[in-house]
């Protein structure tokens, strides 16, 4: 019998049996619906983080140079805190040291922030923004766009021009319905001329990439900040990532260095990169992942079941047809073939609709709720397979049962 005889005979029987059908589809259906669905949330979460929050508030392929981590995840002691606030300042000087040791090829920016309510003639109050005193080579790393004017320069920065770059929701609130190009704010009571609006940058674990306001190191803003005596941070980026692992030895070298710290004496400071900064998360993944996978499966095995279940009755109620085809000259292996690809059918019926079940689900979970859903396309293929493996195994026992039936003893069945 070949292939596409024993599907249409397969759907034949299906429709013949709607009900019994439909009840036996249901696990498949489920198990598939949630497969897709579970896949969806942690991809989802997991290019959020990854590339959101890693990319976007970290760089690619970049380390930051700071004090203590700015990104903890986890429980952190008072007494570990203590330590931490006992290291020495980042200083300027660290900064400059650090960019003399870095090869051809790599950005280098000074970073220091802080939470201000900058003021203008238009808006006196409001919500804090991030005010940041940068280097030029900050947007580079940070892959910062304008959509409006343009961003500082490196000799802007050198004489300390009192310009500013704005992200669109600090304009708004201090520009309202006006254009902000060449408009003057003032941060600390000191004066700044906006000379660029930042492209949206959108949100990162519930804090605004928009709230935010860059000016030249060497300008005022850096007096405000009171960066000269103590840096946020050193932000470095490398052309790849092996470069990056290069760059971070040369880093640890000068600090430790100038640090005088011996051999046998741990880092009084720190390198956050996206790697490092996930390592928690990436736990937390997995868990998710596997955790999330339990139900599908219970689903799955259900389905299973029901499929063979179906099948042994559907074998028992045909075996007269059995009978009559074997008398007719059908092998073994064609009433074999037959009863796997009924089952094989019924599964891969029921994942697919399991499937367009399990899109509209994560389409669900992404629209009325916080949580990030993205479909992975390895797990619609997943689907398909599981679908498939499904429909053999459970069919496997029933078919095989139904081939070793006697021609004879199965003519006289009523």
């Amino acid at each position: 019998m070949l292939i596409l005889d024993a599907i249409r005979l397969a759907l034949a029987q299906i429709r013949a049996q709607k009900l019994r059908s439909v009840f036996t589809l249901l696990g498949v259906t489920v198990g598939v619906m949630f497969l897709i669905g579970v896949v969806s949330v942690v991809n989802g979460m997991s290019r959020y983080v990854e590339e959101d929050f890693g990319g976007k508030f970290l760089g690619i392929n970049t380390f930051n140079l700071r004090r203590f981590p700015d990104i903890n995840t986890g429980d952190i002691s008072d007494a570990t805190w203590r330590v931490w606030q006992e290291r020495p300042r980042i200083t300027e000087e660290d900064a400059t040291a650090v960019r003399d040791a870095m090869p051809r090829g790599v950005h280098w920016a000074m970073q220091d922030a802080r939470w201000y309510t900058p003021r203008s003639a238009f808006s006196r109050g409001g919500p804090q923004d991030m005010v940041q005193a940068v280097t030029s080579d900050f947007f580079t790393i940070k892959n910062l766009k304008v959509t409006e004017g343009r961003v500082f320069t490196a000799e802007e920065d050198a004489r300390g021009a009192p310009v500013v770059v704005i992200g669109t929701e600090a304009a708004s609130q201090l520009f309202p319905h006006l254009d902000p190009i060449g408009r003057e704010l003032r941060i600390d009571g000191l004066p700044f001329t906006v000379i660029g609006l930042l492209e949206v940058q959108g949100t990162v674990f519930g804090l605004s990439l928009d709230r935010q306001i860059f000016g030249p190191f060497d300008s005022p803003l850096s007096r405000a900040d009171h960066a000269r005596a103590s840096l946020y941070g050193v932000v470095v980026q490398a052309p790849s990532e092996d470069a990056l692992t290069d760059a971070e030895e040369r880093a640890r070298e000068v600090m430790r260095r100038r640090h005088k710290l011996r051999p046998s004496e741990p880092d009084d400071f720190v390198f956050e990169t996206s790697a490092s900064a996930l390592s928690d998360w990436l736990q937390i993944k997995t868990f998710l992942f596997w955790g999330g996978l339990l139900l599908p499966s219970v689903g799955l095995i259900v389905g299973s079941i029901l499929i063979m279940n179906i099948m042994l009755v559907s074998v028992t109620e045909r075996t007269r047809e059995i009978g009559i085809r074997k008398s007719l000259g059908a092998r073994r292996s064609d009433i074999l073939r037959q009863f796997l690809v009924e089952a094989t059918t019924l599964s891969m019926l029921g994942a697919g609709v399991g499937i367009a079940l399990g899109i509209v689900l994560s389409r669900l979970v992404a629209t009325f709720s916080p949580l990030p859903a993205t479909i992975a396309p390895w797990s619609l293929i997943a689907a398909v397979v599981v679908g498939a493996g499904v429909g053999i195994v459970s069919g496997v026992y029933p078919a095989s049962r139904a081939a070793r039936l006697d021609p004879i003893v199965a003519l006289r069945a009523e």
